[in-house]
């Protein structure tokens, strides 16, 4: 089996987590390691053992059977974005704060190891978000796993958003900003707007104000089949577009239209995992429950 590990570079306990998912894998036979070169750099300078690491890989010129995402669900969507249409599994392994999608804890790396090997795991396939401007002007990646958000550039007066749904006119939201996200992403950005929390089979998008003018206006959910068509109206003639976070400075008026990408990602999750207990213990419900 060939296992690509994909870490973040900036936290210190990710190389420890490494080197006991490596000796966890090693003990399985025709098991091939595979890392990218600045990972390789960054487990070096930690003194982490490397000598059982087969390969090194840079861009996303690699194959794998699996992958591993050790950090947070930062670096779990920066990996997921890696793979993209290779369809190749990915296991998170969570070394930051919440981790929806980097659910499984450092300590329990040994059981993950061994429920991937006796097939005691299930797949999720998770949808993108795929955006396209009418002029081509977004060059870089143009998908999202959670969110695509559309917002003011500084703290200006609000903008206008108008937006279509196949089509058909929607509404013309007058707020700071317009999330559109996917099941994955409704425990993302898009919860700390208010937005309702969907389980990842759902097959919706969430369309969300941020900081709307009037309270009347409130999230919508659409089938995840559907268009959506954006332009945005902004007094100092720019607004900003961020996809998971990765922010670009557009026009006013440019065209935007989103839609459901091609690809999905497939989500490794263990045979005792379910999408309820995480809320549960990532979000602390029932933890004030009084005897």
């Amino acid at each position: 089996m060939r296992i690509i590990i994909f870490g973040n570079k900036f936290r210190n306990e990710v190389a420890d987590y490494t080197a006991t998912l490596i000796r966890a894998l090693k003990r399985h036979n025709g098991v091939s390691i595979v890392v990218e070169e600045e990972f390789l750099q960054f487990l070096k300078e930690r003194n982490v053992c490397i000598s059982e690491i087969d390969e090194t890989v840079s861009g996303t010129d690699f194959t794998a059977d699996t992958a591993f995402s050790i950090g947070g669900d930062g670096t779990f969507i920066r990996s997921s974005a890696k793979i993209g249409k290779k369809r190749i599994p990915i296991i998170g392994i969570n070394a930051g704060r919440l981790g929806f999608l980097a659910d499984v804890d450092g300590n329990e790396i040994d059981k993950a190891v061994a429920c991937l090997f006796a097939g005691k795991c299930h797949i999720e396939e998770r949808s993108w978000l795929r955006l396209y401007t009418e002029d081509h002007s977004y060059t870089d990646f143009n998908y999202a796993l959670n969110e695509i958000a559309v917002l003011k550039q500084d703290s200006s007066a609000m903008i206008s958003i108008h937006t279509w749904v196949n089509g058909v006119f929607l509404n013309t939201y007058q707020a700071d900003g317009l999330l559109i996200s996917t099941s994955t992403g409704s425990t993302a950005y898009s919860m700390s707007v208010g937005g309702p929390i969907v389980v990842p089979q759902d097959n919706h998008f969430r369309i969300t104000p941020v900081a709307p003018h009037s309270l009347n206006v409130r999230p919508l959910i659409i089938p995840d089949a559907w268009e959506i068509e954006i332009v945005v109206e902004s007094r100092n003639k720019h607004f900003l577009i961020a996809l998971d976070g990765r922010n670009n400075v557009f026009n006013e008026k440019t065209k935007l239209k989103i839609k459901k990408a091609a690809f999905t990602t497939k989500v490794i999750r263990l045979e005792d995992q379910d999408f309820f207990q995480t809320l549960r213990s990532k979000l602390m419900w029932g933890s004030g429950t009084r005897k």
